[in-house]
């Protein structure tokens, strides 16, 4: 009886700690998992509050969830630009001969995906959640699991307000086929009739809500909810093998792969978000015209002779020398002995790339940041994350990759960690803060590291291991 109470104990105390920290350990270090710039009135508090914010990891805390309402939020004009990276969650799906173990890991991860989630977007209220590519594990899916791995993605992984994803829901109660025939007849009509050169296809403005302002609070104009950017990634659409089948789903269920939007344009503080899908620059592709679309989009970005400043979305990073990142420059190509059964019509095409051609990445460099006020690139695809400057050289050598800054002009590359559990369950954290005496946008960024999945499923199972041992002690 005592030798249970003792276990009882034991279990209890550590389910405590274990589960305390997974609550709250962004505020071990504050500083890398919050904005760069906080706007929080703390001269209105007491003596003794001051000296609680002092003290590390309890004072953010106090910060976090007793702030006085008065304290929390001072509004600042114009509002920094608040962006929450998620890198490449891939999720896995279930099939007939997968091991009930395996289904059971892929729940866990869809629940420990969301705990990161859910954690850092109470503590942060990002305005946007940018979804570096790579949303599923794979896109050799019929369309019936792209649903289901959607389907988690927006309900359990990274849930958000029904009125935000009706859309999809829509389409995935269906759980009929896209119509892919559709799309490519549509893409032909666009292609022939010039629409993808022109700016008016991929041009927004002021977009803080893609669904008619539900989610914008009209007092302050400022959106309740995040608006999410999906980018596209390898495993979602593909390299040179991508379909139409592959684009035609994906702009259903998240939307277009290229786009722009627009801010503030009319102030002295004009900025944009860029979303360049970069699985169709290099090539070569089994649909050749999805590389000619793409790069009329750059065109049509180009012909804007834009002067503010960009934050460019997209996948694959820019060409660098190896030694910079984890992944080095690497191009692979479909042969017919390594094809594996595959059909014959791939052979020779893009099968893989850790980043984008030399002279791919000094042409989107040059189109999206060459008359421009500066900005910040983020990527996905590296999974351990990097981070890198582009200075300008000169015209010779265009831009060059590098740890620290070497010229007047220079682009920042951060590629955002994976939140994956082998990852760390790790959270991009950028921030755009306008600096008023050199007006001109400062962008900041960090990550935020959780910790491996065990201790997620440590946590989890030792509050009910407590819980139940607790309860026997009552019963004998």
């Amino acid at each position: 009886m005592k030798l249970l109470q003792k276990i009882a104990w034991i279990v209890t105390a550590l389910g405590a700690v274990l589960n305390l920290y997974i609550y709250t350990y962004p505020s071990l270090d504050s500083t890398q998992c919050y904005w760069s710039h906080e706007y929080r009135d703390l001269t209105t508090l007491g003596a003794w509050e001051k000296a609680i914010v002092e003290i590390p990891y309890f004072g953010d805390l106090y910060k976090q969830y007793f702030l006085p309402d008065h304290a929390k939020n001072v509004d600042m004009q114009p509002r920094d630009i608040r962006i929450m990276a998620v890198g490449d969650p891939q999720l896995n799906g279930n099939w007939p001969n997968t091991s009930y173990m395996k289904r059971l890991d892929n729940f866990g991860n869809d629940y420990y995906l969301r705990h990161v989630y859910e954690t850092m977007k109470k503590r942060l209220d990002p305005s946007f959640v940018a979804m570096m590519g790579d949303l599923v594990s794979s896109q050799w899916t019929a369309d019936s699991e792209f649903f289901n791995r959607t389907r988690r993605i927006v309900s359990r992984s990274f849930p958000r307000p029904e009125e935000q994803c009706s859309a999809e829901l829509n389409i995935i109660s269906k759980h009929e086929d896209i119509d892919w025939w559709t799309y490519l007849q549509n893409f032909e009509d666009n292609l022939k009739n010039d629409v993808f050169k022109q700016r008016e296809f991929y041009e927004f403005k002021d977009v803080y809500d893609w669904y008619n302002g539900t989610f914008i609070d009209p007092s302050t104009g400022s959106n309740t909810e995040p608006l999410f950017l999906n980018v596209t990634g390898n495993h979602d659409i593909g390299y040179g093998d991508t379909t139409y089948q592959h684009m035609a789903r994906w702009k259903a269920l998240f939307g277009k792969v290229n786009y722009w939007i627009e801010y503030d344009t009319d102030t002295d503080h004009p900025w944009r978000i860029v979303m360049l899908n970069s699985l169709a620059l290099d090539g070569p592709m089994l649909e050749p015209e999805l590389k000619t679309y793409t790069w009329q989009f750059l065109e049509a970005l180009e012909s804007t002779h834009y002067k503010g400043s960009t934050i460019l979305l997209t996948h694959v990073p820019m060409y660098k020398r190896a030694g910079l990142c984890k992944d080095g420059p690497n191009f692979e190509y479909y042969t017919a002995s390594g094809c594996h059964g595959c059909s014959p019509s791939r052979v020779g095409l893009l099968k893989s790339q850790n980043h984008l051609s030399q002279e791919t990445s000094r042409r989107v460099l040059d189109i999206v940041f060459g008359e421009g006020a500066g900005g910040i690139i983020l990527t996905g695809h590296d999974h351990y994350g990097c981070d890198n400057y582009y200075s300008f050289v000169d015209e010779e050598k265009g831009w060059v990759a590098e740890k620290n800054i070497t010229s007047d002009k220079w682009i920042r590359e951060v590629t955002v960690r994976s939140i994956m559990g082998d990852f760390d369950g790790t959270m991009g954290i950028m921030t755009g803060h306008f600096n008023q005496n050199q007006k001109k946008w400062e962008f900041d960024y960090t990550q935020c590291k959780f910790i491996v999945q065990h201790v997620w499923w440590a946590a989890r199972i030792m509050a009910l291991l407590a819980a139940l041992l607790q309860s026997l002690t009552f019963l004998f």
